[in-house]
């Protein structure tokens, strides 16, 4: 009677063992690395510039999904008014361009979607006015995303601004807009081009007691 060999395997179970452990991790390791690039990403949240929507050291989870779809239809991905979002911040001389490695200060910055292109934004007397074709005569975008005094963008905007909103870009700013809390399209950082939007904010994770879809 002839006999079967034995596999290797059959022979080292000890290496079968190993080698199902060492797919396992790298099937881990795999899934890990494309749901953080496709499907979400987690953020801490730091400093004030969000409050009182958010605060210092929340957890959030951010949509990468939206911005996936449209990059495999060639597309730019764009938000809409009034979300909060994530975006890779500027190079190393804090320009927001396209291709720039976030490499200074803080990488990714949380902001709310004000303004879209050809937009004029103005501040004056503590009020954001958009103007648009919709709106020759302008509006205040936080009127649709001020549910209280404790969720949304502060009454008081600080700062005074005239400016049209670049093809390509967005105007931004935090919740927190009195004195200089925040650093946004107001003060410095300038509007943030579509290609650097990681994506929307879906979720507060953490403090699991305040935790809330957006």
């Amino acid at each position: 009677m002839e006999k079967k060999e034995l596999t290797v395997f059959e022979r080292h179970p000890l290496l079968r063992d190993l080698s199902s452990l060492i797919l396992f991790i790298a099937a881990i390791i795999i899934g890990t690395v494309v749901i953080n690039t496709y499907i979400f990403r987690s953020y801490n949240v730091v400093g004030v510039s969000m409050e009182n929507t958010l605060h210092n050291n929340d957890r959030v989870i951010v949509n990468r999904l939206a911005v996936s779809v449209a990059h495999a239809k060639g597309e730019e991905y764009v938000p809409e008014r009034g979300q909060v979002i994530v975006f890779a911040n500027g190079d190393a001389e804090g320009k927001l361009t396209c291709g720039a490695d976030p490499t200074i200060r803080d990488q990714f910055i949380i902001k709310r979607v004000i303004a879209f292109p050809g937009e004029r934004v103005t501040v004056k007397n503590g009020s954001v006015t958009v103007y648009n074709s919709e709106h020759p005569n302008g509006f205040n975008p936080d009127d649709a995303t001020r549910k209280s005094d404790t969720d949304g963008p502060k009454k008081n905007t600080s700062g005074e601004v005239d400016t049209i909103v670049p093809d390509g870009e967005i105007f931004v700013a935090g919740d927190n807009r009195e004195g200089t809390h925040s650093y946004d399209s107001r003060y410095g950082l300038g509007t943030v081009p579509f290609c650097r939007i990681i994506g929307p904010v879906s979720l507060r994770l953490f403090p699991f007691n305040q935790m809330r879809f957006f």
